[in-house]
């Protein structure tokens, strides 16, 4: 098999060890009614028609042929006019906010520079060394979880926080106020139809860009969509055989990628409620996924070893090595690196066309007694300030790490400790980068080899604050 750039390629046989492919989308995967798009499964449709009028007919005819009459090129013309209006109003929102004095034509083209940077995966905030050591004073704690806290997001707006818990229970919060708006309790096992929410241990959670949809995944198989702004359950996929580890929106769409214990990755159109197709190749458990606006995704595969990045368009798949133990949490940050996390202590970061890892650091939270044998404590959380060179790394060493990524993605230099205590299960920065969120418990969100008694489970909001200075200069990356 040639090696390809970045890694070992492998063209994804068809069967039992490639992937299941279906262009036509399969109603809400096995078996489920599937519910026309943006409709809740339950909602009744009458199949009686009601009469049209003339006017309204004739109304909607001229509609149809005005539609018609424009061509591609308009489209595209109209949509691009339409695009660039939106972002000087956004643009001129913003530096109103910040009482800046530029000209819009400026605006708009720092913006459109950034956008293409960011596709590129050269985008590169240089914030880490403004990054101030956080006051342990200022952190807010938030008590709402009986059970460990096992992942959380961060709305694409910074207002909100979502959580869940191996109790099964979801907790929307207000960022501002630290208020629980909407609680839904775990239930019973086998209580999933009746039950609005999750009656296992909920392992993993994705929100969609625009903020409509939420995915949770639980250690019941189950994958359940809800109305972020409601929280009422829209629909539930079925298909995963074993515990759904990872979960995770393309940037821009409605597209959501799966992983789970049962060693594969699942595609799904939230939208359609419709299942799209199964990728092979872990041979251990997956313990995490991440993506951004490619049509691609990462993962981490536990004890194969192997952290792979999955090109679904050309049906192939990229493994990179370098974790000597398993890897147990992974995060993208932007489209060219990534960074992952595993037990044997190591905090790995990556280019997607390296196959080695271009920094490793080792015992990255320091050594631990376990039964009087000196072992590093597990990393067992890792987050990035997207297009930035900031990262934050989480074990039950009673800090979380925050970290910069330096020389062009090479180095790792450790910034400052947070104190915490507990195992830190989930870690996600805010869109802007001024806060930092840590979901807290007292065991390890896959397990429960340790227990620390004196952790609250609980979801923490700490405040970053950075160094008044000019900003920070956008710096393209060479690597």
């Amino acid at each position: 098999m040639a090696a390809a750039a970045g890694g070992r390629r492998a063209k994804a046989p068809r069967g039992a060890a490639g992937r299941r492919r279906s262009r036509a989308a399969v109603p809400g995967a096995e078996g489920r009614p599937r519910a026309a798009a943006g409709r809740p499964v339950d909602e009744e449709v009458s199949s009686d028609s009601e009469p049209e009028s003339p006017s309204l007919g004739r109304r909607r005819r001229e509609a149809a042929e005005e539609e018609v009459e424009e061509t591609p090129q308009e489209k595209k013309l109209r949509l691009a006019k339409l695009y660039l209006e939106q972002l000087r109003q956004h643009e001129e929102e913003r530096a109103a906010a910040e009482e800046e004095e530029t000209q819009p034509a400026d605006l708009i083209g720092d913006r459109l520079k950034e956008d293409v940077l960011e596709q590129k995966g050269r985008l590169q905030r240089l914030v880490a060394k403004d990054v101030q050591p956080p006051d342990p004073a200022s952190i807010r704690m938030l008590r709402g979880h009986q059970l460990p806290v096992t992942c959380l997001v961060i709305s694409p707006d910074d207002r909100f926080i979502f959580s869940a818990s191996k109790d099964g229970s979801l907790i929307k919060w207000e960022v501002e106020s630290g208020k629980r708006l909407c609680v839904v309790p775990g239930g019973k096992k086998g209580t999933e139809e009746r039950h609005m929410g999750h009656a296992s241990h909920v392992l993993c959670m994705a929100i969609s860009s625009d903020g409509k949809y939420l995915a949770t995944g639980d250690r019941n198989k189950l994958i359940m969509i809800w109305d972020a702004a409601t929280c009422k359950r829209l629909h539930i996929f079925t298909g995963h055989r074993d515990a759904v580890s990872g979960l995770s929106f393309r940037k821009g769409t409605h597209q959501l990628y799966s992983a789970s214990h049962d060693r594969c990755v699942k595609v799904w159109n939230v939208a359609e409620n419709a299942y799209v197709e199964t990728l092979f190749g872990h041979q251990d458990v997956i313990t995490g996924l991440d993506s951004l606006s490619r049509e691609c995704c990462v993962t981490a595969g536990g004890r194969d070893g192997t952290v792979r990045l999955w090109k679904i368009p050309e049906e192939s798949q990229l493994v990179f090595y370098g974790h000597q133990g398993s890897i147990d949490c992974i995060q993208l940050i932007n489209e060219e690196h990534m960074v992952s996390g595993a037990d044997d202590g190591s905090l790995a970061l990556w280019g997607l066309t390296k196959k080695k890892p271009l920094a490793l650091a080792w015992q990255a939270h320091g050594m631990q007694d376990a039964q009087g044998l000196q072992q590093p404590y597990w990393i067992s959380s890792v987050a990035a300030l997207r297009n930035s060179d900031l990262l934050a790394t989480g074990s039950h060493s009673t800090s979380v790490k925050l970290w910069k990524c330096s020389e062009g993605f090479r180095k790792l230099e450790p910034l400052w400790d947070i104190p915490l205590v507990g195992f830190v299960n989930s870690l996600k920065f805010s869109a802007a980068g001024d806060f930092l969120v840590a979901g807290l418990g007292q065991e390890h969100r896959l397990g429960r080899w340790w227990r620390v008694k004196e952790a609250k489970n609980s979801i923490c909001i700490i405040p970053l604050k950075r160094r008044a200075a000019a900003a920070s200069p956008e710096a393209p990356d060479h690597s």
